[in-house]
């Protein structure tokens, strides 16, 4: 199956809501192999992978490639998903191992910036608020950049996908001791980065 993203996912966009039942009907019937309804799950869900694989490898190009891999690899593994978890949580684990497989081949671990214009949240319809804000963006940006590749990870699932601590768990494969641990680690790294940055 040739898996094509509706386009390139650059703005936040989110589908919209739609009742469990029908995103269970979706994949009941994507997993008897209909198109259509994997077509469905696709662009319900292709944003935000997009988003969360950009920002672990850093380049537009890579991070479409990969996220249409991601879903490739789900298609073929579909008829044999047993839903152990949810079905975003499976994607983006498979979009998390992709990443860091991207990643371990490079060697180089690069962060690509938050997109000011949709990701920044405007303090006021100044510009001198708002150039704090875009400056503060950059901050968290640069801090970012810092973090080692699992504890970025960990921090981008959980505070700019809003994943559970469940989720995260099963998305990196650890017990959610573990998930706790990575994102203090990760959570005290940027508090040390911001207020050496604001000494």
């Amino acid at each position: 199956m040739a898996v094509r993203l509706t386009e390139e996912p650059d703005r936040i966009r989110f589908s919209p809501p739609s009742s469990c039942e029908d995103e269970w009907e979706w994949i009941r019937r994507a997993q008897a192999g209909e198109r259509a309804a994997y077509s469905k799950l696709v662009r319900r869900y292709q944003d935000r992978l997009y988003r969360f694989v950009l920002r672990m490898v850093g380049t537009r190009e890579e991070a479409l490639e990969l996220t249409q891999d991601v879903f490739i690899k789900a298609w073929q593994a579909l008829p044999q998903w047993k839903p152990d978890a949810a079905f975003h949580t499976w994607l983006f684990r498979i979009g998390s191992n992709a990443a860091m497989d991207a990643l371990r081949r490079r060697k180089i671990v690069e962060f690509t910036q938050l997109d000011e214009q949709h990701d920044a949240v405007a303090d006021g319809p100044t510009p001198e608020a708002q150039l704090e804000s875009k400056q503060r963006l950059q901050a968290l940006d640069a801090a970012l950049a810092w973090l080692p590749p699992e504890q970025r990870e960990a921090i981008l699932l959980r505070e700019v996908e809003g994943l559970s601590y469940a989720e995260l768990s099963v998305v990196l494969g650890v017990n959610e001791g573990t998930v706790k641990s990575r994102l203090a680690r990760a959570r005290a790294a940027l508090a040390a980065r911001f207020d050496k940055a604001n000494a």
